[in-house]
């Protein structure tokens, strides 16, 4: 006996039987379900047992799932049962050589927090052997640790070919005005002077604007000391 046509529910004959998709079609009637395209077994696309073309496939969508009381439930139940997982399997391996931690979505919160807190402690420890390996040679104890202003540079607008030596070189002669130190100076030239905050400057001479030349009362030197670095008395 023939079968019926998927299609037509007519008979369909040996001479123009389709088989496809577990029914039998005419030839004319195995066509797209939307636009009844005439398909054949090279260009169809069979979904929920019947032919469509491949402009008319039904695609497949996905739907979101919205968070409702029971959705909630049920999510908060999936994490109790992972727990309880990795619970059974801790107490299974428990006392072995090794054990098998479950790879749960808490066991992942933990390890990416440890591995944060190793970064910080990593360079924590960076910065400190930087820092240490950075610090300047330890200074005078006696010397106050206080900021400096900056040491004040004169220009001449005519270059000098000839080499004159320093004014600081032939003392001034003495009598001049008594100064202290407002602010402690390391000395960076041989014609100048080491001064200390507090240090009394005596017979101090006006050499240039930013310049001046005395004797250090407590240690009996004498040179080129900056002038923003003292006050009269």
């Amino acid at each position: 006996m023939n079968p019926l046509c998927g299609r037509c529910s007519k008979m369909v004959y040996p001479t123009e039987k389709v088989n496809c998709l577990d029914k039998y079609w005419h030839k004319g009637c195995f066509s797209c379900e939307v636009c009844k395209l005439t398909l054949n077994m090279k260009n169809y696309q069979g979904f929920d047992k019947k032919p469509y073309c491949s402009m008319h496939y039904p695609k497949s969508s996905f739907t979101s799932v919205i968070d409702t009381p029971e959705n909630l439930r049920l999510k908060q139940q999936s994490m109790l049962n992972s727990q309880a997982l990795y619970k059974e399997e801790f107490e299974k391996n428990k006392g072995k050589g090794f054990s098998v931690v479950a790879d749960t979505p808490e066991m992942q919160r933990v390890k990416k927090t440890q591995d944060q807190i190793s970064n910080i402690k990593y360079h924590e420890e960076f910065e400190k052997s930087r820092i240490s390996s950075d610090a300047p040679p330890p200074v005078n104890a006696s010397q106050d640790p206080q900021p400096q202003p900056a040491i004040p540079q004169t220009y001449s607008s005519q270059p000098d070919p000839v080499s004159v030596p320093s004014a600081a070189a032939v003392p001034p002669p003495s009598g001049g005005k008594r100064y202290r130190a407002l602010y402690s100076y390391m000395a960076a030239d041989a014609d100048e002077v080491s001064l200390q905050e507090g240090d009394l400057i005596a017979d101090v001479q006006q050499i240039d604007e930013g310049w001046m030349y005395g004797r250090i009362e407590r240690t009996g030197q004498q040179g080129m000391l900056p002038a923003n670095y003292v006050q009269p008395l």
